[in-house]
């Protein structure tokens, strides 16, 4: 079983990682290879592997096909459906999940996916369950593509998602039906929420109560969740597995009590048994209060696993039922291999078993329950530095204290109160609540004092293949139980994974990066020994900008722990947007800036400024200081020279302060590598300027379908004439240059780390 569901996990992670799902035909062997495990059983692997190969590709072949058709992107449809989970209130309206039923065009039924992603601009006073007629415009999924950021579209694809779009003015959204009996649950889900929101009043941990409650942790605030992260128990502020587990064991426990009691009931069905169900119950409504999402799901199979083996009265391993519990969830959903959540999940228990084999210790004892969390810090290291460049030094002290409180009070009283909030008086539903409350307080105190602490997080970047092998090595020689030779030797193995950092320029060399930040520009220019950030994107809302999205997490996958100078062109929101949290997520020495009073300690960029990092020299062009240009003509431009090579990166400038610089620094423009001023605006790259910079690659910082339609088509053509190879970061992704004894080596993040899944319209 173990070798088995291994081999079939294999199979799926190889088709996770091809840019095209391979040929259904692969089916065929199975057969053959079914035939020869009955003779002999070491087939049995390769059989599973090609099972997994093949079963993937089926689920991943059937999601695809559902896609939005390219030619239905940014067409007006009238689509009717039902609101399926509870909407979600944003800065500037609300967003939610709409099943569609029904999606004419002009008298004619087009194919439009089953689910889709809704955002309104404005208050609509949606609820869950309900039908609605929605005029609307769509495109499909697209997300930033850029080295140690969030996957967008991975994660919509995984949730089954096959176009976004938003409600258009005209005609009004029309209300068909008030509930449907299909989205009863989430309709539930949705009441609760709001019950114990008007119980609760202004606590500031009201919203933690809520997504414990029901899942929805939108009333969870930025500062709340930094002190989650933080402190590494960001996992206790969902339905998550371990709350699952929790509530199945409780019941657990207290049925098998309750059933042996009276006696003579053991004499008609086991106690055990009787408990293994209870379990699974109680699993399976906890699990629905948060809507069935995709990690509850994980945790009720691996729960059903478990109360199976009870049931059918069989001693098995704790391994085996891990193997087992493996199995299923990839049988069930074998896109999950695609999470992080899948991935530490089943590590954590696959760490908790590892620590406890061979040590007479149980994983509930008071005594030894820190001993299992430094054991699980331990085993989960390499994980959460791949999937997230950080790791909380003080999680295993706060989920010392953290986990018992929310396991043994919060949880349960938030559940009490969660039911008497729907049959009991408002007094004794807010009484169980506050029970709920109290502990929550106290430990959110202790949470918020270890997050102050500036060592509370280890920050690196994503440790290479070679270096997590060691450190897989390492974990296992950590773990391993009292008496095995050479333990000590985990943390050696451990020290490449932490130690040893990625690959970096030479002197003089220019390593380049345009990311991928949508409408919008960030740019990164490093080189040996210093790093220059170049704007830092747009702010779409007080919870997201592409400063924490994807600046941060590029400059820490680089290994990038210090911005020595960080230049905002101007002050559109397309360059300064995610500034602030540019700031507050890494160290900076230096701030430059046409609009210095609108960041704290800034200087002013001037022409003429000029200054040398290993043999690279960088040079402020313009504005010059006796010029009155304001808005875009005012940005700053930056030109990043070597004896290898030049990049020119102009901001925002239009043809006035273009002719300008073709007047007074003609000969200083020349430059191998262009930003395209304004990301292609019609206003922008007259023939003049593009004929003084003379440039072999031009980058387009442009977003997927905006709405200015960047870059102009006439732009586009002027650079093509000069035949000037061209990239667009909606197209390519991040954009990365090396400028080295090698020539000019460019590569698209997006073409190289293609993956089956990504939206083709923008290949």
């Amino acid at each position: 079983m173990r070798v088995c569901a291994f081999a079939f996990l294999l199979g799926i992670l190889l088709v996770q990682q091809l840019a095209d799902l391979p040929s259904l035909w692969w089916g065929t062997l199975l057969l053959p290879l079914a035939w020869l495990s009955l003779r002999r059983p070491p087939w049995l692997v390769l059989m599973f592997f090609v099972a997994g190969v093949f079963w993937v590709s089926l689920r991943a072949g059937w999601i695809l096909n559902a896609t939005l058709p390219s030619e239905l992107e940014g067409v007006d449809l009238l689509v009717t459906g039902y609101i399926s989970d509870i909407p979600r209130a944003t800065e500037h309206g609300v967003r939610f999940t709409l099943d569609v039923t029904e999606a004419p065009r002009e008298q004619q039924h087009v194919q439009v996916p089953d689910r889709i992603v809704l955002s309104s601009y404005g208050p609509l006073g949606l609820n869950a369950g309900e039908q609605w007629q929605l005029p609307v415009r769509l495109k499909r999924p697209h997300g930033f593509q850029n080295p140690g950021g969030f996957d967008y579209e991975r994660d919509l694809f995984q949730k089954r998602i096959r176009a976004v779009g938003y409600l258009r003015a005209e005609p009004p959204p029309q209300m068909l039906a008030n509930h449907s009996p299909r989205y009863a649950v989430a309709r539930l889900r949705q009441r609760l929420g709001e019950r114990i929101r008007s119980l609760l009043g202004d606590e500031p941990v009201a919203g933690i109560i809520v997504a414990l409650a029901n899942g929805d942790r939108s009333g969870i605030t930025d500062t709340q969740w930094s002190v989650f992260r933080r402190t590494g128990t960001n996992h206790l502020m969902a339905i998550s597995g371990l709350h699952i587990g929790l509530v199945a064991g409780f019941v657990f426990f207290l049925v098998r009590w309750l059933w042996a009691l009276p006696g003579v009931t053991v004499l008609r069905w086991p106690a055990p048994k009787v408990a293994a169900v209870g379990a699974i119950v109680a699993a399976i409504v906890y699990a629905a209060l948060a809507g069935f999402a995709i990690p509850t799901q994980r945790a009720l199979i691996m729960v059903a696993v478990a109360m199976g083996a009870v049931l059918a009265q069989r001693r098995v391993a704790a391994t085996q039922l891990l193997a087992a519990a493996l199995l299923v969830v990839l049988l069930y959903d074998p896109l999950a291999t695609l999470s992080a959540g899948f991935w530490l999940s089943f590590a954590a228990v696959g760490v908790i078993v590892l620590f406890l084999y061979g040590r007479r210790r149980r994983v509930f004892d008071w005594r030894n329950l820190g001993y299992v969390q430094w054991g699980i810090a331990i085993g989960l290291l390499p994980l959460l530095l791949i999937f997230f460049q950080q790791v909380s030094l003080v999680g295993p002290l706060a989920n010392f204290v953290a986990v018992p409180v929310f396991g043994l009070l919060v949880v349960p009283f938030t559940l009490a109160g969660a039911v008497a909030a729907s049959f009991m008086p408002d007094a004794f539903s807010a009484f169980l609540l506050q029970l709920a409350l109290w502990p929550l307080e106290f430990v959110w105190v202790v949470l918020e004092y270890l997050a102050s602490f500036p060592f509370s997080v280890w920050v690196q970047h994503t440790p290479g293949m070679w270096a997590l092998a060691c450190a897989l090595i390492g974990v296992a020689l950590s773990l391993a139980p009292p008496g095995w030779p050479a333990r000590w030797l985990g943390a050696v193995w451990l020290m490449p994974m932490l130690l040893l950092t990625p690959s970096g320029p030479a002197p003089g060399e220019i390593w380049f990066t345009l990311l991928d930040v949508g409408q919008g520009l960030s740019a990164v220019v490093r080189t040996s020994d210093h790093t220059l950030v170049y704007d830092t994107g747009p702010r779409f809302s007080a919870r997201f900008d592409t400063g924490r999205a994807v600046v941060i997490p590029y400059l820490r996958h680089q290994g990038v722990r210090r911005v020595d100078t960080l230049i905002i062109s101007h002050g559109d929101n397309d360059h300064i947007g995610g500034v602030h949290s540019v700031l507050e997520g890494i160290a900076v020495d230096r701030v430059l800036s046409s609009v210095p009073a609108r960041l704290p300690d800034a200087q002013t960029c001037n022409a003429g400024q000029h200054w040398r990092w290993d043999e690279v020299d960088f040079t402020i062009l313009h504005p010059a200081a006796n010029q009155h240009f304001r808005g875009n003509n005012a940005s700053c431009v930056l030109k990043v020279s070597s004896r290898h090579g030049a990049v020119l990166l102009p901001g925002d400038i239009e043809a006035p302060a273009e002719r300008e610089l073709v007047a007074h620094e003609a000969e200083a423009l020349a430059a191998q590598i262009l930003i395209v001023p304004h990301q292609g605006s019609k206003t922008s790259s007259t023939n003049a300027f593009i004929d003084a910079v003379r440039p072999q690659v031009a980058l387009f910082a442009t977003g997927y379908r905006n709405r200015f339609g960047h870059p102009n088509v006439e732009v586009k053509a002027r650079y093509q004439q000069r035949q000037i190879m061209s990239y667009a970061s909606s197209t390519h992704g991040a954009i990365e240059i090396h400028l080295g004894a090698h020539g000019t080596e460019a590569h698209s993040y997006r073409q190289h780390n293609r993956r089956y899944w990504f939206n083709r319209a923008s290949l």
